[in-house]
């Protein structure tokens, strides 16, 4: 009992160190507001930017995932990516130690990085995810209480 325990701090822990790397100033603002999230005044970013300004800290620059306080999987080889709409329901709404980005990147943006890490340390998968793809499955963004 004592080791689940641990393990879920660590990786809660792992979660936090990560979301602040990313940057949570948007934690603070409206959460109706643009300024939560700042993504709709700026341009979309491309897929290999997206990685590496929110992924790469936690999945690594490789995408070979890391293990240490928390377990970060790899996306590198990841069989699980062949689905394209089982990243795009991660990224939107997250999945254990990882936090959720609906309302921090546009649809484009999680198309995008979809896309690249489908294409890419590994994984060929040929079907794109396109911005419409991504907004069918986005629901509203999750507030923090």
């Amino acid at each position: 009992m004592k080791h689940r325990f641990e393990r879920r701090a660590g990786v809660w822990l792992a979660s936090l160190a990560c979301s602040a790397l990313m940057g949570t100033a948007w934690a603070d603002a409206d959460p109706g507001s643009d300024q939560r999230t700042g993504m709709h005044d700026r341009e979309p970013l491309a897929g290999d930017v997206v990685y590496q300004q929110y992924c790469q800290a936690c999945h690594m620059a490789d995408a070979k995932g890391a293990a240490g306080a928390g377990l970060f999987p790899a996306l590198a080889g990841n069989p699980l990516l062949a689905a394209a709409g089982y990243p795009v329901y991660v990224i939107l709404y997250g999945q254990g130690g990882m936090p959720w980005f609906n309302g921090m990147l546009k649809d484009e943006e999680i198309a995008a990085v979809v896309n690249y890490v489908r294409s890419h340390f590994g994984n060929q998968f040929p079907d794109p995810v396109s911005a419409a793809d991504v907004a069918q499955m986005r629901g509203p963004v999750p507030v923090e209480q």
